[in-house]
């Protein structure tokens, strides 16, 4: 993989992600993978590398202001920001259209486990157009009840908000995918987590239970789907790309039959 800036539209930082490019005879699938709460942008590279290899896609890895850790020294623009939420957009934007011969800018696709299944459902959420399809694992969605029930993230989760919930409320709330169900609902997403998560894990699964439900409150029709699965905190790679190559392949046929009318 390549490493790349981006410069951000705005705060005119440039910003590094990497990028593999496959040489197809014709534009292919971007896959942009979200590196995990500790994290940066190479955290990915061993597990989503060999899959996008194997499908003829790209992949895109980018780093939206570093690990959610109390040493980070922009931690405030880490965990959501806005900032770092458009730091993928920018990202993405840029690869699309310096590579216009090899990627199909309508055919992204976005995953993240655990900080990048929470970075996942906040992007779903901040440009639900943008992608094919989103896949969250084991994400957390309300940074507030993840303070409470977490103590040994509790130090970043402060560093990253300026504080505890009640210093720091809007903060919580506006980094918490949690609040934006409405703009979810907008969005094609899988959402998976284990059901032993908070025993064996971090994250208790009622993150994305509640998360769920609250979608389905919105938009009973939205095109979100959940899976509480027998496993603790991880991502199943395996499931998680059969969901997405399902998903091009269901574009793909309903394209053909569109063009049979």
């Amino acid at each position: 993989m390549q490493e790349i800036k981006v410069t951000s539209t705005l705060d005119g930082s440039a910003e590094p992600s990497l990028l593999y490019l496959h040489q197809a005879p014709k534009p292919a699938p971007l896959l942009v993978g979200l590196h995990t709460w500790s994290a940066c942008r190479d955290n990915q590279v061993d597990t989503m590398l060999p899959y996008a290899q194997q499908l003829g896609w790209s992949l895109l890895l980018p780093e939206f202001r570093g690990a959610n850790l109390p040493e980070n020294p922009r931690a405030e623009q880490a965990c959501g920001s806005r900032l770092a939420k458009q730091d993928i957009v920018d990202a993405v934007e840029q690869v699309c259209a310096e590579h216009v011969e090899s990627i199909d800018s309508d055919r992204i696709y976005l995953l993240g486990g655990s900080g990048g299944g929470h970075m996942a459902l906040l992007m779903a959420a901040y440009r639900p157009r943008l992608w094919r399809a989103v896949s969250a694992w084991c994400a957390i969605t309300d940074l507030a009840a993840w303070h409470a029930q977490s103590t040994a993230y509790r130090p970043g989760i402060e560093r990253c908000c300026g504080g505890s919930p009640a210093d720091a409320p809007a903060e919580y709330r506006n980094r918490s995918p949690i609040t934006c169900a409405r703009e979810i609902a907008q969005a094609t997403v899988f959402v998976y987590h284990g059901r032993w998560d908070g025993i064996v894990g971090s994250v208790p699964y009622t993150h994305s239970l509640k998360l769920y439900n609250a979608v389905l409150e919105e938009n009973p029709d939205a095109t979100v789907f959940l899976s509480i699965f027998d496993g603790g905190h991880e991502l199943r790679y395996d499931v998680a790309f059969a969901d997405l190559c399902a998903r091009e392949r269901r574009a793909e046929d309903s394209g053909k039959t569109a063009l049979t009318r």
